[in-house]
């Protein structure tokens, strides 16, 4: 009977001990699952802000180039080649943008983008040397404010 009891405690000890090890292993792999896909997440929302601030970097200055070819009647430069670059530039923003609303939930973040393009886009070729001066200083602190926004939604930890 002693025997019988022992085995008893010992097949039991040993189920609990199985049963323990398998929902410890289970939430060791849940949670390694959710670092991996907030992980992927961080980096696909670096990528993302990263990659649309460039852009409008990139269609900051052809704005200015178009501006200065057109108002220091720079004869090496195409001003009408310089038309297309910006339009081209503002179709790549408005993707890099696009791509930014889908990895992120920040309705702030989303709206600091669209102004940002928009200043951006306000420096035309046709403005005054004053108007347009006050459009690159808008421009560049609307990028600014959305790169500093976009910090704050990366988690750097």
């Amino acid at each position: 009977m002693e025997i019988i009891v022992t085995s008893i405690v010992a097949v039991v000890g040993t189920l609990l001990g199985s049963l323990a090890t398998h929902y410890f292993q289970r939430r060791n792999r849940a949670d390694a699952e959710r670092f991996e896909r907030g992980e992927r997440l961080r980096q696909e929302r670096v990528s993302a802000y990263t990659t649309f601030g460039g852009v409008l970097v990139n269609l900051r200055r052809a704005h200015m180039d178009r501006w200065f070819a057109i108002h220091d009647e720079r004869k090496s430069v195409d001003p009408e080649a310089l038309r297309y670059e910006t339009y081209r530039l503002y179709t790549d923003a408005q993707e890099a943008l696009f791509r930014v609303q889908l990895v992120t939930e920040s309705k702030e973040l989303i709206d600091l983008g669209k102004q940002a393009v928009d200043g951006v886009d306000q420096m035309k070729p046709n403005l005054s040397p004053e108007e347009f001066a006050a459009a690159r200083d808008t421009s560049r602190q609307g990028v600014f404010r959305f790169m500093e926004a976009a910090r704050q939604h990366v988690d750097l930890a």
